[in-house]
């Protein structure tokens, strides 16, 4: 084997940039990117059927054409990451006026500004949990995060490179074969570690793999395992509580008043249910991305927790601390109340205090417009926040 073969070649780029494949893009890489994105036909296709869907219909080469022009055009000015989450930060300013009622953000300033920090949230909304993290540090004038973002989301090139120029890395859920995914999660331990002590660069991780459809929200112990990997590969006498003390482990409540992907959410709890399974369609993950972005929110709470620290022995303690502390930051609004209301449950721990009829009409619409067969499954994913912080569930 020669010292140009490809072999050697591929070995010295992965030396040189050992997580090149799963890291977001670097400042270096930006032009190359969007000038792909800007030729994509796959991106300029989805772009004009919701934009131009008649033209796309009737011409489609002329709306793709269209498309491709005003993405040039938006995309102006861009040559780093910072300018393109600028770009974000003004549509994150507008989606917030226009779908919800009020952004509150609680406990950010008792952070270090100069630390990173490993977010570990509730996961409610594909894009908008990690999207509100973000939009709550950029309000705070502080560095923005890193994102965790399984490669079952980015099937298409182009979603993969707009998350990644997002500031997204990848988590793998695709790896085959127990070794291939004990190697990947090895790597995504590694990096998340490499990000925190080596770039002092703060990372934001769902506490499980999936949304929360129904509303109950707990830590999956193997998420915590995984991100003890790197530390104990490197000091094989590091326990876990060393390990999560080193990665500054601070757990973030999400609180949604209402979800827009709430009826999908409990169309899939009933077939799970009924059927035992829910086949996705496709690009499923794509539309549910779009529907939290544009679909009514309310109020939307975000409280950062306290960084845990090395007083934890077994990933079991780690993911309690974490459930403890998002429960105890989760806002209840009258959305919650008012749903376990309508459910029957639990009548000693309802509190209608403060709920305006206002808030009864609203709900009472929103429950209107369910299917009348889903209508359980929709009122446990709001009732459930009540019954967690009881200790019910």
């Amino acid at each position: 084997m020669t010292a140009d073969s490809p072999a050697t070649a591929e070995d010295a780029v992965r030396q040189a940039d050992p997580f090149a494949k799963i890291r977001p893009y670097h400042d270096d890489e930006v032009a190359e990117v969007l000038a792909r994105l800007a030729n994509d036909a796959e991106l300029l296709d989805a772009l004009t059927q919701f934009k131009l869907p008649r033209l796309a219909r009737f011409s489609p080469r002329l709306a793709r054409a269209i498309a491709g022009v005003a993405v040039r055009r938006e995309v102006r000015g861009v040559a780093s990451v910072y300018d393109f989450q600028m770009r974000i930060a003004g549509y994150m300013q507008r989606m917030i006026r226009t779908t919800t009622d009020a952004f509150e953000v609680e406990g950010l300033d008792a952070l270090d500004d100069d630390t990173a920090y490993l977010f570990i949230s509730n996961h409610r909304d594909i894009s908008l949990d990690p999207a509100f993290v973000n939009y709550a540090l950029y309000l705070a004038g502080r560095n923005t995060v890193r994102i965790a973002i399984g490669d079952n989301l980015l099937q298409k090139p182009y979603v993969n490179d707009l998350m990644r120029l997002n500031k997204s890395f990848i988590v793998p859920r695709s790896a085959k074969g127990k070794r291939a995914m004990l190697a990947a999660y090895q790597a995504l331990s590694a990096y998340i570690r490499h990000s925190l002590s080596v770039d002092r660069h703060s990372v934001w991780l769902a506490q499980r793999e999936g949304r929360a459809k129904d509303g109950i929200d707990r830590t999956d112990p193997a998420i915590i395992k995984m991100l003890t990997m790197a530390r104990r590969h490197a000091d094989k006498s590091a326990s876990t509580g060393d390990a999560i003390a080193e990665l500054r482990v601070v757990p973030v409540s999400i609180s949604y008043e209402y979800d827009p992907c709430d009826v999908q959410k409990a169309h899939e709890l009933y077939a799970m249910h009924t059927e035992g399974r829910y086949q996705k369609v496709q690009y499923e993950d794509i539309r549910s991305i779009v529907a939290g972005i544009i679909g009514h929110k309310g109020r939307i709470k975000l409280t950062f927790g306290t960084p845990l620290d090395a007083d934890h022995d077994s990933p079991e303690s780690v993911a309690a601390e974490i459930d403890r502390q998002v429960l105890g930051g989760y806002r209840l609004f009258p959305s919650h109340q008012l749903a376990l209301e309508a459910s029957g449950k639990a009548p000693d721990l309802i509190c209608l205090d403060g709920i305006t009829d206002a808030d009864r009409e609203q709900f009472r619409q929103r429950l209107e417009q369910v299917p009348t067969h889903l209508r359980d499954w929709w009122l446990a994913q709001y009732a459930n926040p009540v019954l967690s912080r009881a200790g019910r569930i």
